[in-house]
């Protein structure tokens, strides 16, 4: 945030996804289990290289710190067989793509696997914008993530993610691509070295496969010809606000008429959309993330970053009730877009994959759309201009409902879906003259019902972020925010719960530097705390509470609550 302003004094972030598109398609990525990266217990506190857990924490950033590290939990693994594969690796410099080949393990059966888990081993040193990054298999995007900035004396982090739902492209050999756009010159010096894994764990024993889709297509143009026997079909988008621009914070934008360095003409609500035919399908409210320089201050981010900086998940849409549709064996226009963004304006990269099951007895499933209803989308902002030395301030509230129903004959018998989902954000922003203080505060619900059969799954998500940036005394630029990712489950069959969970991951950060001067006059100090919590069967033991405290880069605890 304020980058657009503050940008010469940081030299924070440059995301330059605008070029990634040109090399192709691809993005998405989850964290590691941190501590293993360092070769402690899970339950230790993590020092900072060359110190102890009870040593105090140094007076302000020097020239390394801890690691990058998230209190996310590690992916689960089977006591399986299991057989590794390199998928890539490479330096990147430039904007040259990595390009190889990957062929299924022999070791571990030709699938369908217990688990498939993908990893990303990177380390960089010297100076560095954060950078976004792609992977894709046989066209299919399979991981998008963000790099964190190094510290001269260097850095090093892992991601991982479960990949398993890619069963249907990692069966068979693929062409790999690869890219983490990045700039290396006098001045920025960090080479970005990565080495990504996939790890197979064999179904056997007591150790069954999951379910997973028959097919996975990537959206690689908006023409696509799905199998005629579809039963199940939903689309995953990795939607990302980024490119350097300002849909890269797009959370900020203000209308024109507002005296604010970065414009969007319908101010800053935005809603991913998936369309079928040109019939809107599908909504869903964008996550806004913060990426390890943003809110004009890296010192938040060096240690811990926030919520799917590392991780960015993919939108999933359920378009079973257009199923009926698909399955005449004719080509269909599926299309992604952003509402929002001003017309003509780049900024958003939407790499799209279709997930589908197919019935294995029928050759062809018939069946309808039965319903289409939504409300009209609202998106509008209120702009109060500043008295003498006073605060701008801007107003913002969005919404839009849509259900969509239908049903298929399948050799099971009819089955039909109801998908109804409810999207709604709201902010103030307030800044001064000169931008030298700037604020937000917003919240954004995706609330989404998918019936299927006698199941009935609910979810309710919410992000929050409020913050505040101020430019004072002596260029002193102190940063304030605390971010949140949530999300509540709930299973129902017949009417009756059988399953939920919860998620709740967040942030909270404190940080202060000299800005416009060289890096090591900047006598930066931060404090930030990171906590995720997760309760329900996708938590190890059906509970995961973890939170780790840094202060001036140092770890000063990590703490496990379950």
């Amino acid at each position: 945030m304020r980058r657009h302003r503050i940008t010469g004094l940081l030299g924070a972030i440059a995301l330059a996804a605008g070029t990634l598109a040109a090399a192709g398609p691809a993005h998405g990525l989850t964290p590691a289990d941190p501590p293993s990266a360092h070769g402690l217990s899970r339950a230790d506190p993590a020092p900072a290289p060359g110190r102890t857990p009870a040593d105090p924490p140094p007076a302000e950033f020097g020239t390394d710190w801890h690691d990058p590290l998230t209190p996310a939990p590690p992916v689960t693994r089977p006591a399986t067989r299991s057989c590794e594969v390199t998928l890539a690796e490479a330096q990147f410099r430039d904007f040259t793509p990595y390009q190889g080949s990957y062929a299924p393990p022999a070791g571990c059966g030709a699938g369908p696997w217990a688990k498939v888990v993908l990893r990303l081993d990177g380390k960089v040193k010297g100076r560095q914008y954060d950078r976004l990054g792609h992977l894709s298999l046989g066209g299919a995007e399979i991981l998008r993530t963000s790099t964190p900035q190094p510290s001269p004396d260097g850095i090093t982090w892992s991601v991982e993610k479960d990949v398993t739902r890619y069963r249907d492209t990692l069966a068979r050999p693929q062409p790999v691509e690869m890219l983490i756009g990045n700039v290396v010159d006098d001045t920025y010096t960090g080479v970005i070295d990565v080495k990504v894994t996939l790890t197979f764990y064999a179904a056997e024993g007591g150790t069954a496969a999951p379910d997973t889709p028959d097919r996975v297509l990537p959206l690689t143009s908006p023409s696509v010809t799905t199998p005629r026997n579809t039963e199940r079909l939903l689309a995953e988008v990795y939607a990302t606000g980024s490119g350097g621009g300002c849909e890269e914070y797009w959370y900020m934008t203000t209308p024109d008429a507002a005296p604010y360095s970065c414009k969007a003409a319908g101010g800053p609500h935005r809603e991913v959309r998936v369309s079928v035919d040109g019939r809107l399908a599908g909504i869903a409210a964008p996550f806004p993330t913060v990426w390890t320089g943003g809110w004009s201050n890296p010192f938040l981010w060096y240690v811990t970053p926030g919520p799917r900086a590392f991780d960015v998940q993919p939108i999933r849409y359920d378009l079973t009730p257009y199923a009926a549709l698909l399955n005449d064996g004719r080509p269909h226009r599926i299309e992604v877009s952003v509402a929002g963004v001003p017309a003509g304006q780049s900024g958003w990269s939407t790499p799209t994959n279709l997930l589908l099951w197919q019935d294995e007895a029928r050759q062809v499933v018939t069946g309808a759309l039965t319903r289409h209803e939504q409300s009209a989308p609202t998106g509008h902002s209120r702009w109060t201009p500043a008295a003498p030395g006073g605060q701008h301030r801007l107003d913002t509230e969005g919404g839009h409902r849509l259900t969509v129903a239908g049903h298929l004959d399948t050799s099971h018998g009819r089955v039909a879906t109801t998908v109804t989902r409810t999207v709604r954000g709201t902010s103030v922003h307030r800044w001064t003259e000169g931008e030298n203080l700037d604020a937000l505060e917003a919240t954004w619900t995706d609330e989404e019902s998918v019936t299927h059969g006698p199941t009935t799954t609910r979810t309710a998500r919410t992000y929050t972020m409020d913050g505040e940036t101020t430019l004072g005394a002596g260029d002193r630029l102190r940063t304030v925010l605390s971010l949140g990712d949530r999300a509540d489950t709930v299973t129902l069959r017949g009417g009756r719960p059988v399953d939920s969970s919860r998620l709740d991951d967040r942030y909270t950060g404190d940080a202060t530097y000299t800005a416009n001067v060289p890096r090591d006059q900047r006598h930066a100090v931060a404090t930030t705390t990171a906590r995720y919590r997760l309760y329900g069967p996708q938590a190890p033991g059906g509970c995961y509470d973890r939170t780790v405290n840094t202060v001036q880069g140092t770890v000063m605890a990590d703490r496990r609550r379950c």
